[in-house]
């Protein structure tokens, strides 16, 4: 689930500096990139504060050798 989330941040992240980028080469008009960096950010806000500060998970196989 932690990485689900993190996926999820790391798209909306990307997905609040790309809006800006195209309309700066004029591919997207400024209400369309307003609305694109919005929506992203909402879901960053969202899914960013349920994996962060939480304990990576442990993998099945993983074994403690001492």
């Amino acid at each position: 689930m932690r990485k689900l989330l993190q996926l999820v941040s790391a798209a909306a992240l990307i997905a609040t500096i790309v809006p800006s980028v195209m309309f700066l080469t004029g591919s997207l008009d400024l209400s369309q990139t307003k609305l694109a960096m919005l929506i992203a950010t909402i879901v960053w806000f969202i899914a960013t504060p349920l994996w962060m500060g939480q304990p990576p998970e442990q993998l099945e196989h993983e074994e403690v050798v001492l």
